[in-house]
């Protein structure tokens, strides 16, 4: 019996020792009940929002700061003339557009009714249905509990028009970002994997005996991932526009120029992941964990950046992933092009660059 306790101490011993195992045991559970409690969330707030107030009275003033009030929204411009609306929009910066028709307060006055309209950035259909029923309701709070206490109880007509997908399809919201999932992982994972299997096996001495130096034996390896991510991107487009019916209202040369750009990126992530793992499970650990996970969760693909915690928020934005969806989106359903999306283009750029260069120094011409 002495003996049976003494080599689960040992066992106990060996696994406390282990940093690796710990960070399995203790670490990930932890990250991923924070990250999954904080993020996994239907609410709403400090979703960003645009006024377009064409009468500029008492009535809709009280209005707005009704809505800013609310804690949901906050005020990232005030709109002057028509043309802005559609700026906005396409930025991608705000979800939703409240407009005030002209004259407001004096037609409540006059005839006893008056208008506001709600465009809602349907590019994201869930956030946009829950924003534009927010917006809704606190203006039917103000209604009823302002306008509706004399005897002659004035009305507002609030219309709602969905913009960019306006039969709310969720396919528009999963297309973007089952594209950056699965190219990430594709290209990043089996990066690694395959160049840490050389490592694994014993192979690689005999390629970095080679003639060859390590950049063409870095760039023998991924090539064949390029291709084979870039396929896997054009299966995806074509599926989504001729089964799922997502629309192409942008230039398709230039959305195949930005997804090889995410995939080239995805690959020096998969190389430098492969100089700092020592064997295929680690390499496959770090990809899944550092990647799977905050692309789905921290890039905006499923729940909306705005409603997570500032330092989840400061985490998402310097995830790929997430300028690569907003990319797909603006030139899928938004028809933008380079002037819209240029800065999240130069991003993946300069992120493409850091990775390959920090991996060609960490790769090793000797085996250690």
């Amino acid at each position: 019996m002495s003996r049976f306790i003494g080599f689960v101490k040992k066992e106990f011993s060996h696994i406390f020792r282990d940093y690796r195992t710990m960070l399995i045991l203790f670490g990930m559970p932890v990250a991923q009940i924070l990250i999954f409690g904080y993020v996994v969330s239907n609410e709403i707030k400090d979703i960003k929002i645009a006024i377009y107030d064409k009468s500029k009275d008492n009535v809709t003033q009280e209005i707005t700061n009704k809505i800013l009030s609310s804690g949901y929204f906050i005020i990232d411009k005030n709109i002057d003339n028509d043309n802005q609306v559609e700026d906005a929009f396409k930025k991608g910066n705000i979800r939703e557009v409240i407009i005030f028709e002209p004259h407001f307060a004096e037609k409540l006055e006059r005839e006893g009714k008056a208008s506001i309209q709600i465009l809602a950035d349907a590019s994201d259909a869930n956030t946009a249905n829950i924003v534009s029923n927010y917006t809704s309701a606190i203006i039917r709070t103000y209604m009823k509990n302002e306008l509706m206490k004399g005897e002659l109880p004035f009305v507002i007509d609030t219309k709602v028009q969905i913009l960019y997908n306006k039969e709310l399809k969720g396919v528009y919201m999963f297309v973007p970002g089952t594209m950056a999932l699965i190219l990430m992982l594709v290209s990043a994972m089996m990066t690694s994997i395959s160049i840490t299997r050389e490592k694994e096996m014993g192979t690689m001495e005999v390629l970095l005996v080679s003639p060859l130096r390590p950049m063409p034996i870095i760039l023998g390896k991924v090539i064949p991932y390029v291709g084979l991510a870039f396929m896997n991107a054009l299966v995806i487009i074509a599926l989504s526009y001729f089964v799922f019916d997502m629309p192409m209202q942008g230039n398709l040369t230039f959305l195949l120029l930005e997804t090889l750009l995410f995939i080239l990126m995805a690959l020096s992530l998969g190389i430098l992941i492969s100089t700092v793992s020592k064997s295929q499970m680690m390499a496959m650990f770090i990809s899944m964990f550092a990647l799977m996970l905050p692309t789905m969760l921290l890039s905006g693909f499923i729940f909306p950046i705005e409603n997570m915690p500032k330092i989840l928020q400061w985490l998402s934005s310097i995830m790929p992933a997430r300028y690569f969806i907003v990319i797909v989106k603006n030139i899928m359903i938004k028809g933008s092009g380079i002037l819209v999306v240029w800065k999240e283009t130069l991003y993946l750029t300069g992120i493409t660059i850091l990775f390959l260069v920090i991996s060609i120094k960490k790769f090793k011409v000797r085996l250690e």
